[in-house]
């Protein structure tokens, strides 16, 4: 049996106030332990290339928020907004071509109805759940994550390799389907040292965005909205589709997005 690695990162805050973010998203992305290698060699010589042509040091963590803000250490490179968005533009190429399978989890924090509704546990366990259902009798896999919100991480998933209600096809009501295919606790990373980690973040806050325009209809944050408009974020999601990135058995909605409360 094959063994998957699954990285994950996410945009936004697990809190229920809606004036930081009024969605939170968990991305993960998923590879066989035989296209790794590959994988991070393609990234490495992509980011030595940057370096070559920008001078983005390799080493340099590309979180994405921050560089589309000119936020902390990026000011520094003197960068011009025609070269900042060159660099998103060959980012999202290097990713459509990278061996591996992406699925997102948004919460739409507006949505919710209950004080309690557990905004982190329920993104991990739904992300879980595709993963686990797309692995079938084929492989298990890792997950790593950054360690910020580890804690509670590690404590959803033990909990549904015990307990995952399932709503039934046949009847009304749940069956019990513990996720079987994960190894392991969750492991954590710092981002800093994971070149799969950054693009998780890459991709969350692209979907962040697609989603503030295309579903909730709203403008870009003023920073971001200086240097990109919406047709940019809908050509990095659908440059990542033509890639077939997205798992988009995940869901129904365009690009697989899961998208919850219903």
């Amino acid at each position: 049996m094959d063994t998957h690695i699954v990285y994950c990162d996410e945009t936004g805050d697990d809190g229920h106030n809606t004036s930081s973010s009024n969605a939170f998203i968990l991305t993960t992305i998923h590879m066989s332990v035989d296209s790794w290698q590959n994988n991070y060699n393609d990234i490495k010589q992509f980011r030595k290339d940057l370096k070559e042509e920008f001078g983005f040091h390799s080493g340099q963590e590309m979180h994405t928020k921050f560089f589309l803000t000119d936020k902390g250490i990026y000011r520094t490179y003197n960068w011009s907004d025609v070269e900042r968005r060159t660099i998103l533009e060959k980012f999202t190429l290097m990713i459509s071509q990278l061996d591996l399978s992406i699925v997102n989890v948004i919460i739409d924090k507006t949505a919710i109805k209950k004080s309690d509704y557990p905004v982190l546990e329920n993104a991990l366990k739904y992300n879980i759940q595709r993963i686990d259902n797309t692995s079938g009798d084929d492989w298990k896999y890792i997950i790593i994550t950054d360690s910020g919100r580890i804690a509670p991480m590690r404590k959803t998933a033990r909990a549904i390799r015990v307990y995952n209600p399932i709503q039934s096809q046949f009847y009304s009501g749940y069956i019990n389907r513990p996720v079987k295919n994960l190894i392991e606790d969750i492991l954590d990373k710092d981002s800093k040292e994971s070149y799969f980690i950054q693009i998780c973040d890459f991709v969350s806050y692209f979907v962040h965005l697609y989603f503030k325009t295309q579903y909730k209809k709203e403008n870009l944050p003023n920073r971001v909205g200086r240097l990109i408009d919406d047709k940019f974020v809908c050509r990095v999601m659908a440059t990542l589709d033509k890639g077939n990135k997205f798992n988009t058995k995940a869901s129904k909605s365009k690009y697989g997005l899961v998208i919850y409360p219903k």
